[in-house]
């Protein structure tokens, strides 16, 4: 009974992000009203702030799912796998999934989800605060192999290098690149700035 109320949570979950998300890239994040979502989706709206408390949540609930992935990549990783080694061979299968996470996505909607998050000034700075706390987790993680210090600056690292190559798969995309030619350059991208981040860690 607990699993059935559980997977209809999810789906009302589901039906109130995805009302949201079409009538925010149809119109702009600020253009849309709260209650109209709520009658998109068919629910009241103290029914849609049970299922999320902000209306960036209605957003970003869509990334939630990487929130602490680079400390799970590092904890998980294969015996003798040093941790950048993880994590770069991480993000090298996101870019051949097409991961969203790595802007390697040419779905018109895909495109139009990350131009509305960065250009839209509350999204963007609840992003901010996801990344703070994957730094957070992924430098604990980080530590329990290497010294805080390193472990924290290490972690920054990582997670903003990630971030520009993201950003600018996206870019190259947004701009009309085909994505059968952005992809040989955003694996070599990435190659290259795990290179980077293995030299200046010895």
């Amino acid at each position: 009974m607990a699993g059935l109320r559980e997977l209809q949570r999810q789906r009302v979950r589901e039906a109130i992000s995805t009302a949201a998300i079409a009538l925010f890239l149809e119109r702009g994040f600020d253009e849309v009203p709260v209650t109209e979502i709520a009658a998109a989706a068919g629910v009241s709206k103290p029914t849609l702030f049970k299922y999320f408390p902000a209306k960036e949540d209605l957003v970003l609930h869509r990334i939630a799912d990487h929130e602490g992935e680079a400390a799970r990549v590092v904890r998980g990783r294969v015996a003798g796998e040093a941790p950048l080694e993880a994590l770069r061979r991480h993000f090298l299968d996101g870019l051949a999934r097409h991961d969203p996470v790595t802007g390697l996505n040419d779905h018109p909607v895909v495109i139009a989800f990350h131009r509305m998050v960065f250009s839209t000034p509350s999204l963007a700075a609840r992003v901010v605060r996801y990344v703070s706390s994957d730094e957070q987790a992924l430098a604990e993680a980080l530590g329990e192999s290497l010294d805080d210090l390193t472990a924290a600056l290490l972690a920054a690292q990582v997670l903003a290098a990630q971030r520009v190559l993201a950003r600018r798969n996206w870019q190259l995309l947004a701009e009309g690149r085909p994505l059968r030619e952005v992809e040989p350059e955003a694996v070599r991208a990435a190659e290259r700035a795990f290179t980077l981040l293995s030299a200046g860690t010895g």
